[in-house]
């Protein structure tokens, strides 16, 4: 008999966090964070991470347990979710898993295998090529390649992007078809997966409106002391959104104003992004928070769960 596994996932500032908790508060859920950021410590407002009191009483896992210079991708987070899940079932609870990063959350639920070598000559030239001609040129080469799956990938992310460039090359295939036959591939666990969605502008609206609660909180201050205690701005950490923007306005190349309209920018392109991945590499329930409406949300969760004989 399968294991049971709820996801909630969807683009950022669509309300899983809200959600989830209460979720779990029904069912006797344990919070597994799907997000490839709120992992590192010190990075509070930018990630938008639920709060103690927000979390109220429900154990989440995978948040503040990293520090930014720390490595973290898709093979790490698949084993330490793992690790979690198996002490979330020892306790006769269940496991649910929240974010936005889909990557991360189908390696998860289809146990897809990422085992790579170390070193690849392939991957040293591509990174060559973007240090040498720019990010952009390696997302051309990508988008030329697999545009379907460039473009689910900001062009920015030079990891991911040389990642699905290195696989093409050695084996031929697109890692679009790649995604596509690893959602055929049946999931290891009893999983209700739920995909959060609402009206485009009602979603941006959301998005412009956090990042100004988010500056009210004390953002830039955040980004400053993490600069002040000597991370890198080339982190892997330091490159996510709210905190890249404020390089080039710390040294005095942009406003703070440009800053904060940058960070509503790309977020909304990068919500438009998550929304894009998920159509077409995940299957799941839909549910349109359009209406703000948490309760109907719950129960349509909550239908589906039952419907599984997970409670």
């Amino acid at each position: 008999m399968k294991k049971p596994l709820i996801v909630i996932a969807g683009p950022t500032a669509c309300g899983k966090t809200d959600l989830s908790i209460m979720l779990a508060e029904k069912i006797g859920g344990e919070i597994i964070s799907g997000d490839s950021m709120q992992v590192y410590k010190l990075m509070d407002i930018g990630t938008a991470k639920p709060t103690p009191e927000e979390m109220n009483g429900v154990p989440h896992f995978l948040i503040d347990e990293l520090y930014p210079d720390e490595e973290y991708n898709v093979m790490i987070f698949q084993k330490k979710a793992k690790e979690y899940m198996e002490g979330i079932y020892g306790r006769g609870h269940i496991p649910m898993i929240v974010g936005g990063t889909g990557f991360y959350i189908n390696a998860l639920v289809y146990d897809n295998d990422f085992a790579e070598e170390s070193g690849s000559p392939v991957r040293d030239e591509l990174y060559a090529i973007a240090e040498r001609e720019g990010a952009e040129k390696l997302h051309a080469m990508l988008a030329e390649a697999d545009p379907e799956y460039a473009e689910t990938i900001h062009p920015n992310n030079v990891k991911r992007v040389a990642r699905a460039l290195e696989y093409y090359r050695l084996t031929g295939q697109k890692m679009s078809e790649h995604n596509k036959c690893a959602k055929e591939k049946e999931s290891p666990y009893n999983t209700a997966f739920f995909v959060l969605n609402m009206d485009r502008q009602k979603l941006y609206d959301r998005i412009d409106l956090r990042v100004d609660i988010m500056m009210k909180n004390g953002l830039e201050a955040e980004v400053k002391s993490l600069l002040d205690m000597g991370y890198s701005p080339n982190l892997v950490s330091m490159q996510g959104l709210g905190y890249k923007e404020f390089m080039p306005y710390f040294r005095g190349e942009i406003s703070l104003d440009k800053a904060v309209d940058d960070i509503k920018k790309y977020t909304r392109h990068f919500a438009k992004r998550q929304l894009t991945w998920f159509r077409r590499q995940t299957e799941g329930t839909w549910i349109d928070m359009t209406d703000g409406d948490k309760q109907k949300a719950l129960d349509i969760m909550i239908n589906e769960i039952k419907s599984r004989n997970m409670i």
